[in-house]
């Protein structure tokens, strides 16, 4: 379920931002996009301008914040790069180098998306670090028929998993990958298969999304069982999500799961 957003910054994490910075804060502007963070704000000190965001330490998905500290050495080419990262006096904190970008455009005539299949490829390349990192095996655990369609997701790529345009920042030179909360290990065509259910939600077809992501060089070795079951996999979780949601990102996206299970039954 997507956090409430608050609208102002709490007194105590304007202060662990001047402690953590060295500088007072002198203007923040809260940014709408993004469904994880009770902080998402565009904070300014006087020499400076970072992108911050945060969760309330008792928050139950805290432990992502702390997952995206980890991970941010690790994918510094492809994501705005981690300045600090401050736990204390209830609150979880990541301070971010802000960048000017816009969100992705997924629909089918953007010329946003060699770009970001780019950035996406870039990401293949990583060696996923020695990180505790859920896996894909264990996150889709719930929604399979046969504990042995699990074997289908199992792999040792590092994977990014949340394909939401607002989670891809495109820049002069390149598309920038943001919010690592749900980075996973997997077999490596997960992250093309996932982001083609945006692409779906974003009026392209089955066959035109599909074709998008087989620009990606895993995409060759996805098999076509694992890739039904991942269709059917997809159809439960985005079912389960629109049940719970009533945000209107939700049901595009249950429909696209719907259109790509069948297309791929």
């Amino acid at each position: 379920m997507p956090t409430q957003r608050l609208t102002d910054l709490p007194d105590t994490v304007r202060r662990l931002i001047e402690q953590a910075t060295g500088a007072p804060v002198v203007d923040v502007g809260t940014i709408s996009a993004g469904l994880n963070s009770s902080i998402a704000a565009r904070v300014h000190t006087p020499d400076r301008t970072l992108f911050v965001k945060g969760l309330p330490a008792d928050h139950p998905r805290v432990w992502t914040q702390k997952r995206e500290a980890l991970i941010s050495p690790h994918v510094q080419d492809i994501a705005p790069h981690l300045l600090w990262h401050v736990e204390e006096s209830g609150w979880s904190v990541l301070g971010f180098e802000y960048i000017e970008g816009r969100h992705a455009d997924y629909t089918p005539a953007s010329h946003d998306l060699p770009a970001v299949m780019a950035s996406m490829i870039r990401l293949s390349k990583i060696p996923a670090p020695a990180l505790e990192l859920k896996s894909m095996t264990h996150r889709y655990r719930t929604y399979v028929k046969e504990p042995a369609d699990l074997s289908w997701f199992a792999g040792d790529s590092l994977l990014h998993t949340e394909w939401n345009p607002h989670n891809v920042l495109i820049t002069a030179d390149q598309a920038l990958i943001v919010d690592w909360g749900w980075s996973s290990t997997g077999a490596a065509w997960i992250d093309p298969a996932l982001w083609l259910l945006w692409l779906i939600a974003h009026d392209h077809t089955c066959h035109q999304a599909e074709q998008a992501a087989a620009a990606h060089p895993a995409w060759r070795h996805a098999p076509a069982e694992g890739l039904r079951v991942l269709a059917h996999v997809q159809r439960l979780l985005w079912d389960s999500i629109a049940d719970e949601s009533k945000d209107d990102w939700a049901t595009p996206m249950q429909k696209a799961a719907h259109a790509w299970e069948k297309h791929r039954r």
